[in-house]
């Protein structure tokens, strides 16, 4: 037993202290290190068209290979960060961005979730369960003939109160 829990226990550790493998292949590294990181920054924010909600440097998909070659091909020829994005986003459309941008076309996508909130909690607040006291406090009041009724009920005593 304790074996099987030492090795659960180490393969654990393998596990979570293994560096995470991207899928970028070696053939696809540009020599320069400071395009190969923008590449690699670039490639974190683009969807896989396959995998959607993986980034293009996670995923193996050869469509996602096809576009960290692209934005690499882009970069070599002297883009900026903007311009390949703006290129990408020009050829397969907002979705291909993790992140979509602000504007127009995005609007209701940023601002629903908001929204929702606050009239999620707007209805809790206007739908809320009253408490017992609130019914008091609102000013409602008992007629005489209730009030001598509950003065009468209140006085007597029970006879099971009497005889302990």
């Amino acid at each position: 037993m304790r074996s099987a829990l030492a090795a659960c226990a180490l393969a654990l550790a393998v596990l979570v202290g293994a560096p995470a493998a991207f899928a970028v292949q070696p053939d696809e590294i540009m020599a320069d290190p400071a395009k190969e990181a923008r590449a690699r920054e670039l490639s974190r924010e683009l969807r896989c068209m396959v995998c959607q909600n993986q980034s293009i440097d996670d995923s193996e998909a050869p469509l996602a290979r096809d576009l960290r070659i692209l934005v690499r091909e882009r970069i070599a020829a002297g883009d900026s960060d903007r311009q390949v994005i703006d290129f990408l986003v020009a050829r397969y459309g907002e979705f291909v961005l993790l992140k979509p941008r602000f504007n127009p076309h995005t609007l209701l996508l940023w601002l629903v979730p908001p929204l929702v909130l606050v009239g999620g909690g707007i209805a809790l607040w206007r739908f809320r369960r009253p408490s017992a006291s609130a019914a008091f406090s609102t000013g409602a009041h008992l007629t005489p003939e209730e009030e001598s009724r509950l003065a009468a009920l209140m006085s007597e005593e029970a006879p099971e109160e009497k005889r302990t």
